[in-house]
């Protein structure tokens, strides 16, 4: 069993949930309560720059937080050991609604909801399936990423492609799994 510290509070790992160009994303368990606790790593991503990664997730949260998106609450945020610990939301991503044939109109309605929500602050959000998940027929935003406005990155322009079985979405399948 591994067990990793946040903030001198003991973690049980139980699975790896992700691995991001920011970090790795685990179930953690502490007591009786599930968590995500992400680490963050410094590997290197041909498409994207990095600043300081910890002051981006605590800056990202708290824009996002003031736009009334659903999202997970961030519990604890250790910066020596770079590991910030978030809400777990159970149930599938999009991406693996998509790759099961199991997207629901309901969803595309949500997103539109969320991305208005995030363009009227200046912002957006990484609309990739998978940092969307589905927890009692609603979505949750469960990354941090946010960036200023920029047409070509917003939902309907890039994030759409992923949502449905597209040419882009079966291409990243094959390529990733």
């Amino acid at each position: 069993m591994e067990v990793m510290a946040v903030n001198g509070k003991e973690y049980e790992i139980r699975k790896l949930l992700g691995h991001g160009k920011g970090g790795y994303s685990y179930l953690a368990v502490r007591g009786e309560k599930e968590y995500v606790l992400k680490q963050i790593h410094h590997e290197p991503c041909d498409y994207y720059q990095f600043g300081n990664k910890m002051e981006a997730e605590k800056r990202d949260y708290e824009r996002l937080k003031k736009t009334g998106i659903r999202m997970p609450e961030m519990i604890d945020f250790d910066e020596d050991a770079e590991r910030i610990v978030k809400e777990y939301i159970e149930g599938p991503t999009i991406y693996e609604l998509v790759q099961k044939d199991q997207m629901e109109e309901k969803f595309f309605a949500q997103i539109k909801d969320m991305c208005d929500k995030v363009y009227r602050a200046g912002l957006n959000i990484d609309c990739f399936p998978t940092n969307f998940v589905v927890q009692d027929g609603e979505i949750y935003y469960v990354d941090y990423e946010c960036n200023e406005y920029m047409k070509e990155w917003d939902f309907e322009n890039w994030g759409v492609k992923y949502w449905t079985k597209t040419e882009e979405f079966l291409k990243y399948v094959e390529e990733h799994g």
